[in-house]
């Protein structure tokens, strides 16, 4: 049987057990003040002793910035089904009372130490506000969770870097961007409401409120096999070609939808009041001033417009 804490070099007292009657008080308050990682093991899994060790160790290593806090969540299952962890042994960090971050499984020391050190630097003992450096670090961790689809876990950091500043943009736009992903619409508008009246054309803010728009023309578009076979028996469908362009951006595939968009614009530039024109320039914001199909789009357009 693994019993953390005993047979085991110490590390200055990083490491703190708790319970389900404790684990308000040792992580979710304590968090308040300094960000807690708390390590849910088993006494039945062989990796959660040294997951422990080597996490004090690193946490040792920033100097009191972080703490660590371990569950057994085979005695405490009060906080663990509140928890909803699927895989053990796992990582959860708390700040500000929220779980922010965090990942499942022993992954290398390696990458336990850039987990540590990204999150000390983050959230460390000088706070966001006196560090441009840990936000920066921790708005590209939280960017970095958008990329590989863990949204909730961005949502949870984005919006902990917002407790503290709360007219951040970058995080303004990547909360709703998380939000959005998540399908809680309403969520992101809300989000998108508190930036500042002189932000609002920023191209950050300007591309997420384009995707919303988006959004809800992709929600309400038919199967994509279904309005490919009415543009291939009338071609001047341009509803059933509008549509198709809502259905591609909807699963993402914004380069054939860019086309269709040109085509139909081609075809009727007046139709419906020149929507085809009017949802490719929002299409267009919802990629960004740096991205190359938004490029490539505009000079597209200007083509059809100019010819």
């Amino acid at each position: 049987m693994i019993e953390l804490g005993k047979g085991q070099a110490q590390t200055g007292g990083v490491a703190k057990d708790t319970s389900d009657a404790t684990f308000m008080a040792d992580v979710v308050d304590a968090s308040m003040q300094v960000p807690v990682i708390v390590l849910l093991w088993s006494q039945a899994d062989p990796g959660s002793l040294q997951l422990s060790r080597t996490l004090e160790a690193e946490i040792a290593a920033t100097g009191g910035a972080l703490s660590l806090v371990r569950l057994d969540i085979d005695r405490n299952p009060m906080v663990l089904s509140q928890l909803q962890v699927q895989a053990f042994p796992a990582v959860i960090a708390f700040f500000q009372g929220q779980g922010v971050t965090g990942f499942q499984g022993v992954p290398g020391p390696a990458q336990i130490k850039e987990f540590v050190q990204k999150l000390a630097a983050a959230v460390g003992a000088a706070g966001p506000q006196d560090d441009a450096g840990g936000i920066e670090q921790a708005i590209e961790m939280a960017e970095k969770m958008l990329e590989q689809e863990l949204y909730d876990d961005a949502a949870q950091t984005f919006a902990a870097i917002l407790a503290e500043l709360p007219a951040n943009l970058p995080s303004i736009a990547g909360l709703a961007r998380a939000q959005l992903a998540l399908g809680q619409t309403e969520e992101a508008e809300a989000t998108l409401a508190t930036v500042p009246p002189e932000s609002a054309e920023d191209p950050t803010i300007k591309a997420v409120r384009a995707a919303i728009q988006l959004a809800a023309g992709g929600a309400a578009a038919g199967e994509e096999a279904g309005l490919r076979a009415k543009l291939a028996a009338d071609p001047a469908d341009h509803a059933a070609r509008m549509e198709l362009a809502d259905a591609l951006i909807a699963r993402g595939d914004n380069a054939d939808a860019v086309d269709e968009l040109l085509e139909l614009f081609r075809r009727d530039r007046e139709w419906n009041e020149g929507a085809a024109k009017a949802k490719l320039l929002t299409l267009v914001d919802s990629l960004g001033p740096k991205d190359p199909l938004a490029a490539s789009a505009r000079r597209r357009l200007s083509s059809l417009i100019f010819a």
